[in-house]
C-alpha cells in the first residue's frame, strides 16, 4: 500500500486532526530550511496543519493549530500578519526575515504574542517547504512511536548505487557484521545474503568461515578489495569486499555478491569509492544518534551568533535565563597530515567526550559544532565562581583528549556574563582567545587573562584590514620593491622589530649574517623614511608589517 493511500484511510477515520509537537516537525523538516528564532511556549506546542498566508488574504484563514507561512513579505512588513496568526492560536509562523534588525523587530512580534517564529532561508523556495511541512505532519502521525534517529536511507542509496554499477548485489555490514543497508535485487541470492539480510546479520557458521579464512583480517588491513570465490558446495557464490575506514580504525564492510554478470575491475573501483563514503556517512550517524540533540545543537548554534531568543532556549533546555553562563570553544590541531574521514572521526570523538564531561557537570550544558570548532554553553554557574568553574572544567576536558585522541586540543574559554542573552560576547570573546592560541603549540587552555596582548593586536589588525585609508603606503612601496627585486627587506624589518632591535637574535631567525640584517634595516628605512627612533612610527610599521604578514598566510 502507497504512503499516500496509508495517509487517506487515516484521514478517513477522523485521524487528520491529530497534532504533532513542533519539535518533531522541526526534527522532520530538517535545519538547513528553518531556524528558531523564537518559542515563547517552548517547542512542544501542537501542529495540526499547514497553511499559506500573504498580505492580501483576509484575515481569519488562520486556525488554532496551523503552522504559518507567511510569503509575500519579509521582516517588519510581516509583522502584521505575524500577530493576527499568534491571535489566531497559531504554534508557529515561519517569515523570511530579511536583516539583523529587521530579525529582532520580528521576534520581538513573536514572543509578545506567544507563537513560536522560525526564520527562513533566503533560498528556501517556499513549495518546498509546505511539501516538507504536510510530509513531515503526515510521517509523523503515522510514526509517532518510531525512533527518526534509527533511519539509514543515505546508506540504502549508497548500496543501491554500487549495485546498479557492479551489476551485482550489495550490503554494508558495521564491524560486528550487522547489516545497516542493503541494494533491493530480483537477481537470485546465496544463502549467505539470504540469511543475513533476514537475521540482519550474518549467520555465525559462514562467519567463522570468512574469519578462517582471513576476509575479515584483510578488511581491517587496508582499502584493499577482496575477493572470495565460488563455494556451491556452502552455498557461497562469487563475491567482493571491501573495508570501510577512518584512517586505521575500521568502521565496517561493503559487500557485493555477483549477479547476472561477472564482478569487473569496474565494480572493484566502485567498491573503493563507496567504501570512502560510507565512511563519512557512518562518523556523521555515530555522532547524530538521534535527532532530538541536533535540535538542540542547533538552538545553540543560533543563540551563540546571536539569532535564537535566550528564554526559548533557556525553556527547551530547563535552565534559568538569569543565571551566568560561559562559552567555551574546542579545536583540533593535527600533529600531521591526516585524511578527511579520518579528521572527522576525531571531530566527532572530541565531540563525545566533551559532550560526557559537559554535561555531567550541567545538566542543562549544551555542545554544537560550528564549522572546525566546538563550543560548549554552560549556563546556571555560581555567580562568584563562574568563570574559575568553567576553566576547571575545560582544562579537565583538555586533559582527557590528550588521552584518548592522536590530535592535540586546544580550548578558549569566554569569560562569565549575566545572563543568556549575553551569550554572544562569551563566545565572540572564546572565538578570539582561541585564535590567538594557533601559534603557540604548548598552550592547552587560556581566557582572555591569558592572551589580553595577542587579542589585543588581532583586534587592531583586523580595523586595520577593514580601512584601507589607514594603511602606509610607504611600506606597501616596500613590499612592491621586494617584489620587483627580489629581495626581503620587509620580512627582515619585521624580525628586527619582533626581536625589539636585537640584531643577533633577529639574524639568528632569518639564518643570515648579523651585517647582512643591519644592512637591510637601513636599507628599508632609506627606501621608506620611516624613523625606527620615533616609538609611534616603529608602532605602527610593526602593526603594518604584522598585517602584510596575517593577510599572506590566510
Amino acid at each position: 500500500m502507497g504512503s499516500d493511500n496509508v495517509v487517506r484511510e487515516v484521514d478517513s477515520v477522523g485521524m487528520a486532526e491529530v497534532g504533532v509537537p513542533l519539535r518533531q516537525l522541526l526534527t522532520a523538516v530538517g535545519d538547513p530550511l528553518v531556524d528558531v528564532l523564537a518559542a515563547p511556549r517552548g517547542l512542544d506546542v501542537e501542529v495540526r496543519d499547514v497553511v499559506i498566508v500573504d498580505p492580501e488574504e483576509e484575515s481569519g484563514s488562520t486556525r488554532d493549530g496551523d503552522f504559518v507561512l507567511v510569503i509575500g513579505a519579509r521582516g517588519r512588513a510581516a509583522a502584521p500578519l505575524v500577530r493576527a496568526a499568534a491571535r489566531a492560536g497559531a504554534p508557529a509562523v515561519a517569515v523570511k526575515v530579511g536583516s539583523e534588525p529587521e530579525a529582532r523587530a520580528l521576534r520581538d512580534t513573536a514572543i509578545a504574542g506567544g507563537v513560536a517564529l522560525l526564520g527562513v532561508r533566503p533560498e528556501v523556495r517556499w513549495e518546498r517547504l509546505e511539501a516538507y511541512a504536510h510530509n513531515a505532519i503526515d510521517n509523523a502521525r503515522l510514526t509517532s512511536d518510531a525512533d527518526v534517529g534509527e533511519a539509514l536511507g543515505d546508506l540504502f542509496s549508497l548500496a543501491q548505487t554500487v549495485a546498479a554499477m557492479t551489476d551485482g548485489i550489495v550490503s554494508i555490514e558495521d564491524t560486528a557484521s550487522r547489516v545497516l543497508a542493503y541494494s533491493r535485487s530480483d537477481d537470485e541470492v546465496d544463502e549467505l545474503r539470504r540469511l543475513s539480510i533476514l537475521g540482519r546479520q550474518g549467520p555465525e557458521q559462514y562467519l567463522a568461515m570468512l574469519r578462517e579464512w582471513g576476509v575479515y583480517q584483510r578488511l581491517r588491513a587496508g582499502e584493499d578489495v577482496v575477493r572470495i570465490e565460488d563455494r556451491p558446495d556452502l552455498g557461497i557464490r562469487r563475491r567482493m569486499a571491501v573495508g570501510i575506514h577512518a584512517g586505521s580504525q575500521p568502521l565496517g564492510s561493503i559487500w557485493v555478491q555477483e549477479g547476472r554478470r561477472p564482478l569487473s575491475e569496474r565494480s572493484e573501483r566502485a567498491l573503493l569509492g563507496a567504501a570512502r563514503l560510507a565512511a563519512l556517512q557512518l562518523i556523521r550517524q555515530r555522532s547524530e544518534a538521534t535527532a532530538g540533540p541536533r535540535l538542540r545543537e542547533n538552538l545553540l548554534a543560533g543563540l551563540l551568533e546571536g539569532r535564537v531568543d535566550a528564554r526559548s532556549v533557556a525553556d527547551n533546555i530547563g535552565a534559568d535565563a538569569d543565571r551566568p553562563a560561559v562559552v567555551a570553544v574546542f579545536t583540533l590541531r593535527p600533529a600531521g597530515a591526516v585524511d578527511r574521514s579520518e579528521l572527522e572521526l576525531q571531530r566527532s570523538e572530541m565531540t563525545g567526550l566533551i559532550s560526557v564531561h559537559a554535561s555531567a557537570y550541567r545538566r542543562s550544558a549544551l555542545v554544537t559544532t560550528i564549522g572546525s570548532r566546538v563550543y560548549v554553553l554552560l549556563p546556571e554557574l555560581p555567580e562568584r565562581s563562574a568563570g574559575q568553574s568553567a576553566l576547571s572544567l575545560m582544562s579537565e576536558i583538555v586533559a582527557a583528549a590528550k588521552q584518548h585522541l592522536s590530535s592535540r586540543v586546544q580550548a578558549g574559554v569566554g569569560s562569565a556574563v549575566l545572563t543568556l542573552d549575553e551569550v554572544a560576547e562569551s563566545r565572540a570573546e572564546a572565538d578570539r582567545v582561541l585564535d590567538a592560541l594557533v601559534h603557540d603549540i604548548d598552550a592547552e587552555v587560556a581566557t582572555i587573562s591569558d592572551v589580553r596582548a595577542q587579542v589585543v593586536i588581532s583586534e587592531i589588525l583586523t580595523v586595520l584590514q577593514g580601512n584601507e585609508r589607514y594603511r602606509d603606503a610607504r611600506l606597501a612601496a616596500l613590499h612592491a620593491h621586494d617584489a620587483e627585486h627580489a629581495t626581503e627587506l620587509a620580512r627582515s624589518l619585521l624580525a628586527y622589530l619582533d626581536h625589539f632591535g636585537d640584531v643577533k637574535a633577529a639574524s639568528s631567525a632569518l639564518h643570515v649574517h648579523p651585517n647582512t640584517l643591519r644592512y637591510r634595516v637601513r636599507r628599508a628605512t632609506d627606501l621608506t623614511g620611516i624613523d625606527l627612533a620615533d616609538s609611534t612610527e616603529r608602532l605602527n610599521t610593526h602593526l603594518q608589517l604584522l598585517l602584510t604578514k596575517r593577510t599572506r598566510h590566510r
